[in-house]
């Protein structure tokens, strides 16, 4: 058995063009665009990386940009002071905070403070809780996109045992909600769960996201599961997931690549993200 390729480009693509269609039905409707405002604290090469691309993308769907930095010295005052002007302006419909921050200030409190109805990273405590509820809010753009990933790769959830292997609040946790949600029996992994190869063994869904470089070897894969690599880990010889790929791929059904697969998922539900939150604004005006 050789697996399928999960084609994380195409389906992020498929994405990309709703939401166009989606901003320009908006846009004549209510006369105005979705906005999404990025706040980038200190000059972290990365970090500015990932914002231009944010930035770009919003660009090419027809959501406004708004580019806000700071200084690494920053105060925490200038910070929040920020998000609360972001908060009130109607145009901004989306608030998203580059993390991390630099050491003196704290990501998660800062983040907290984003208006829930802006929150397009949907980290927020209200947005977890609306998550845990199982009630309509915004969803974390990367596990929002594995359940995309999932679905237009035919994969049914219902019934089937998923793994998760990874319980951060911006992935780990969200994730294993998300799946909850889509009737699948869920098991949440993590660096001190025992013998994890065999809790691995046991997934129809083995979903991945640790940041251990092809840490999950083919003997913990189940033959015919489907497997989803989160990671990214920049190594010597290139970039590789925390699924060695080419050893899982001979046992997997359906796999995704690393680069290629999860990654370009993140920004297209951002994407989406924002529109909807700009559609949740519209109905409370």
């Amino acid at each position: 058995m050789t697996a399928t390729i999960i084609d994380g480009k195409a389906i992020a693509q498929k994405v990309r063009e709703q939401v166009a269609r989606d901003v320009e039905a908006f846009a004549a409707r209510t006369g105005r665009r979705p906005g999404l405002a990025t706040i980038l604290v200190g000059d972290d090469p990365a970090s500015a990386i990932y914002v231009a691309n944010k930035q770009k993308a919003c660009r090419e769907v027809g959501i406004e940009p708004f580019d806000h930095r700071l200084p690494a010295d920053a105060t925490t005052e200038q910070v929040v002071e920020l998000i609360e002007r972001l908060n009130a302006d109607e145009a901004v419909s989306g608030i998203l905070c580059q993390l991390p921050v630099p050491g003196h200030l704290d990501g998660v409190h800062l983040t907290g403070l984003i208006d829930p109805l802006k929150d397009v990273d949907g980290l927020t405590p209200m947005s977890a809780g609306l998550l845990a509820l199982g009630l309509e809010g915004l969803r974390p753009c990367t596990p929002a996109g594995v359940m995309v990933l999932l679905e237009e790769s035919g994969v049914e959830l219902e019934g089937a045992e998923a793994v998760v292997v990874g319980r951060s609040n911006l992935f780990g946790k969200p994730m294993a909600q998300l799946l909850l949600a889509a009737d699948a029996t869920v098991t949440t992994a993590h660096s001190r769960t025992r013998d994890l190869a065999s809790v691995c063994r046991r997934a129809d869904v083995l979903i991945v996201a640790v940041g251990r470089d092809r840490m999950v070897k083919a003997d913990w894969v189940k033959p015919g599961a489907v497997v989803i690599d989160v990671g990214i880990n920049r190594t010597d010889d290139g970039l590789h997931g925390d699924v060695d790929f080419d050893a899982v791929r001979e046992v997997a059904a359906k796999i995704t690549p690393v680069p290629g697969g999860v990654g370009p998922m993140t920004i297209a539900m951002l994407l989406r993200n924002t529109l909807q939150a700009a559609e949740m604004q519209e109905e409370r005006r």
